[in-house]
């Protein structure tokens, strides 16, 4: 990192609409503001099962102004997120974690498409409302992502080694470690200590905590 960038990392899941708001905020702040950006593929189902917390919409009044929020939440960061009326049902539904190890998987060997393979995954599931969780889905989504076949290939193999499930581990227990009980979990490390922000509405108090 270049001198006086203030580092924050982004730990993040495709399951979740918020982090895909976070995402391309903080994507775009990152050429505005001081900072040098990492992007932390972690596991969301892993971090509510340590911290005992429960998805938004198991109370229903929450989950009613959750949709409403989200629709005013794209609209305002132009983001093409749509959340059908099912979106809970589809959340609850769909297991992230093989997305998740096949990102972290692309982390590890090709990081340079870290940042578009993460994009097509949200895209896949919260603009065109499909499948991320089986096999040809995750290679659907690395082919928009501009993945060669055989990259891609290698990478759906790596997740079942032992390596990317502990790195996966590894970086859920990190966010956990920084006080995560959700996502997205953004750090940024700010006057010798991480300074932790929950969700994709508190991008203003972390650009004024960091002097942006």
């Amino acid at each position: 990192a270049s001198m006086g960038r203030t580092i924050v990392e982004l730990f993040y899941d495709v399951i979740s609409p918020y982090s895909w708001l976070g995402f391309e905020v903080l994507c775009r702040y990152r050429h505005i503001w001081n900072i040098d950006l990492r992007f932390r593929p972690a596991f969301l189902g892993g971090i509510m099962q340590q911290t005992g917390n429960k998805p938004p919409a198991m109370l229903p009044k929450r989950g009613e102004y959750m949709l409403k929020d989200m629709k005013r939440m794209a609209k305002y960061y132009q983001v093409p997120l749509h959340m059908s009326r099912d979106a809970f049902q589809r959340i609850m539904g769909t297991s992230s974690l093989a997305a998740m190890r096949f990102i972290t998987a692309i982390d590890m060997t090709n990081p340079q498409y870290l940042e578009p393979l993460s994009r097509e995954f949200w895209m896949r599931f919260w603009s065109q409302h499909e499948d991320i969780s089986q096999p040809e889905s995750i290679l659907a989504v690395a082919r928009q992502a501009g993945l060669s076949a055989e990259l891609s290939q290698n990478a759906l193999e790596m997740i079942s080694s032992s390596t990317v499930k502990d790195r996966l581990k590894e970086t859920t227990a990190e966010a956990l470690n920084y006080g995560a009980f959700g996502m997205p979990a953004v750090v940024a490390h700010y006057d010798g200590e991480p300074q932790l922000f929950f969700g994709s509405d508190r991008l203003e108090l972390l650009g004024s905590v960091i002097g942006e």
